[in-house]
């Protein structure tokens, strides 16, 4: 007897189709699983064989042959258990063999016959969908996840006798409440109008929002620089569903989706900094979204930049260029989504003082504080703002902005990008190409005169002055301006270079 269904593996973020063969013949009971899985897939035999017993259903006594085709493709994860159960089922002629014909099945088994959310529902959806599936067997937890996908059937089930009696033409199980499940993964209600004297820092703030500016503040322990980062998603715009749907999708893929509905809030990841760089950016023998995939359309916060590892900071300079990250692994290539907005904070020496007279650090200790942070690196942030101490009658003062001022401000900015942009398939300056900027934002020379002088100077990289550029544009947006004017240009000229002393390194 011979049986197929299909399932699918994710390979990097993408499904990949897998046909679940089975063959069933007389001889002494063995049942061998083949097709290169790991151990999670080779362990498949006891969890499907204690489900089938256990869901009041027959394990063929015979010799049972599984294979996972294709053969050449690497194979990983518990998701398969479900599709060799339902193999085995219609081999024995428990469920009619042409339903599996039309649906694609995937989930963890339990040994009681429980059926166990997998990671990754979401793009298994997409990948039923582009093969022309009818539907997809999942998991009751993640019906929402995978109903995402438009025109595809998705069926949920809590146990395998259930999607025995479902593949049979019984009853579908109501699917969870919509509502509940829809995932905020900030989880955090944080508002700038919490913050006492630090207006210029805000400013900052809303210039990287309306742009998506990269940003890094520097200054002493203490004066609000990490509470300052922590409420920038709160300015920032909502998710469109085409974002949200790819945030979610990487977020299932790596088992950051504890949710099972859309994700609602643009993610903010802020890792610690002994992390090291295939953590930073992704990687393993099995390739997974790093941190600066998981904060894709949202904000990656590096708090006490000088503290992570030189190769994983040197890790981020590829995806902060191309907003992807590319991993190879075994002659293949899995590309992960990197267009995040990295903001980052850093003391300005060891003892975080420097210069004011409290600082005690020597030249030495300051010489290596500063070679912790490479220039092409700092390259490509836009804004280096330093944080100071406010004095007591600053913070005696009412806050000047709220998140719900400063996030119209972004708003209308973006609003102006997305009409200039229209069609380009870039939302923000930030993400303008070399070409694209040359194309869309035109400054006469006049106008450009000082950035041209300080790219003379050396004080600019050819990277450094369209970065500059890009970000004379967002202060245009700002304004409301149509055209990018002189003191635009002097603006943004001032935010590369206002803290270059400070982190030891010419912007």
């Amino acid at each position: 007897m011979l049986a197929r269904v299909t399932t699918f593996t994710i390979d990097g973020l993408e499904p990949r189709r897998v046909t679940v063969e089975i063959d069933v013949r007389a001889g002494l009971p063995n049942f061998t699983i083949v097709g290169l899985g790991d151990r999670a897939v080779r362990e498949a035999r006891e969890r499907v064989r204690a489900a089938i017993l256990n869901s009041g259903f027959e394990f063929p006594l015979k010799r049972l042959t599984v294979n996972l085709a294709p053969a050449s493709l690497r194979k990983a994860g518990p998701g398969f258990d479900l599709a060799i159960a339902c193999a085995i089922l219609a081999a024995g002629g428990h469920v009619p063999a042409d339903a599996l014909e039309r649906y694609a099945v995937f989930g963890e088994l339990g040994l009681g016959g429980e059926i166990r959310p997998c990671r990754g529902a979401l793009a298994v959806a997409e990948g039923a969908a582009q093969a022309g599936l009818d539907g997809l067997v999942v998991p009751l937890q993640r019906v929402l996840e995978a109903g995402l996908v438009e025109g595809l059937d998705v069926l949920g089930a809590s146990r395998l006798a259930q999607v025995a009696d479902i593949l049979r033409g019984g009853e579908r199980p109501p699917p969870p409440d919509r509502d509940e499940t829809v995932l905020a993964l900030s989880g955090r209600h944080l508002d700038l109008a919490d913050v006492r004297g630090h207006t210029d820092v805000v400013e900052a703030l809303t210039i990287a929002a309306a742009g998506a500016h990269n940003l890094l503040l520097s200054g002493p322990p203490g004066v609000g620089k990490t509470m300052l980062a922590r409420r920038l998603p709160s300015i920032l715009p909502p998710l469109s569903r085409a974002e949200a749907v790819e945030v979610t999708r990487i977020h299932s893929v790596a088992g950051q989706h504890r949710g099972a509905g859309l994700v609602a809030e643009r993610p903010f990841r802020a890792p610690h900094h002994m992390i090291s760089a295939s953590g930073l950016v992704g990687g393993g023998a099995v390739p997974v979204p790093g941190e600066a995939s998981l904060a894709h359309h949202g904000v990656l916060f590096l708090d006490e930049l000088s503290e992570f590892p030189r190769p994983a900071l040197e890790a981020l300079r590829q995806p902060l260029e191309d907003g992807r990250v590319a991993i190879v692994r075994g002659q293949r290539t899995a590309i992960f989504p990197t267009r995040f907005l990295l903001v980052a904070a850093t003391n300005p020496c060891p003892c975080g003082y420097a210069p004011s007279p409290r600082c005690r650090c020597r030249d030495g200790d300051l010489a290596r504080h500063a070679r912790r942070l490479s220039g092409p690196l700092l390259d490509r942030i836009d804004l280096l703002v330093h944080v100071q101490r406010p004095d007591a009658e600053r913070l005696a003062q009412e806050p000047t902005a709220s998140s719900e001022t400063e996030r119209a401000r972004v708003t209308a900015a973006r609003e102006r990008q997305l009409e200039r942009l229209d069609g380009t398939g870039v939302t923000c300056n930030a993400h303008m190409e070399a070409r694209m900027l040359r194309r869309h934002v035109r400054v006469p020379e006049d106008v450009e005169r000082p950035l041209l002088d300080a790219y003379r100077r050396g004080d600019l990289s050819a990277r450094g002055r369209d970065r500059t550029l890009r970000l004379a544009r967002t202060l245009a947006d700002l304004a409301a301006s149509d055209e990018v004017q002189r003191e635009h240009v002097v603006a943004a000229l001032g935010y590369r270079h206002e803290m270059s002393a400070g982190v030891g390194v010419a912007a």
